[in-house]
């Protein structure tokens, strides 16, 4: 089928590991350091995704482009984050938003751009743009930790750090979780709030609980 691409996922939902097979004379997008192997006629192109000033404060991916050279190539690909892989087929017809750290890889018919999320990111202590992700054709996103899909029918609730991706049809808006108290001693505070109809994918893990559970065991330097 145009637009895709046969591949396998090894080692999820822990540390799952993408491999990807490229036609001769073909290309596939990657995120940026994600080769882990590749064949030697897989020739690499680095390109930007949001322009430079959004580079400066941030806001931008940066993508590869694999072109297999003289014959088909095979390329696996190791995400920066521990967890799972998804891989999801846009059909032309629809948006996918991911966040920022999610995308993996795409077929080069898909385009990748970043989304400016105004306040609603700030707030939401989550990156300040999101990955959209139009077109047709195969792509994948990766998680911190396990992917669980969810189908939304009227509303839903999401923690911000919890959120992998989303489908475009859903309206979102980010709101405390209970009152001020709540937000600042709870553990709890900033949620997304989904509503309409769509697909939500959530991550069983955050990382900045998990950052905050390993602290106390950091090496400590010694004084002289």
């Amino acid at each position: 089928m145009e637009n895709s691409f046969e591949h396998y996922i090894e080692g999820a939902p822990d540390y799952a590991l993408l491999t990807v097979k490229i036609p001769s004379g073909k290309t596939l997008n990657v995120e940026a350091s994600a080769m882990a192997t590749m064949d030697t006629n897989l020739k690499m192109k680095t390109k930007l995704k949001g322009g430079f000033g959004r580079f400066l404060t941030g806001e931008s991916i940066f993508i590869n482009d694999f072109t297999a050279e003289n014959g088909d190539a095979e390329i696996k690909i190791a995400p920066a984050s521990p967890g799972d892989l998804v891989h999801y087929k846009l059909n032309g017809n629809e948006t996918l938003y991911l966040q920022s750290s999610g995308y993996v890889a795409s077929a080069p018919t898909v385009k990748v751009d970043s989304k400016w999320q105004g306040f609603k990111g700030f707030f939401s202590g989550e990156s300040l743009f999101l990955a959209q992700c139009t077109g047709t054709g195969d792509l994948w996103f990766n998680s911190f930790g396990g992917i669980i899909e969810i189908d939304v029918k009227d509303s839903y609730v999401v923690d911000t750090g919890n959120i992998v991706a989303f489908t475009g049809g859903l309206s979102y808006r980010v709101t405390r979780f209970g009152g001020y108290k709540s937000l600042f001693f709870s553990g709890e505070g900033l949620v997304c709030k989904f509503s309409g109809e769509g697909k939500v994918w959530i991550q069983t893990r955050k990382a900045s609980p998990m950052a905050s559970w390993a602290y106390p065991f950091r090496p400590e330097g010694k004084n002289n």
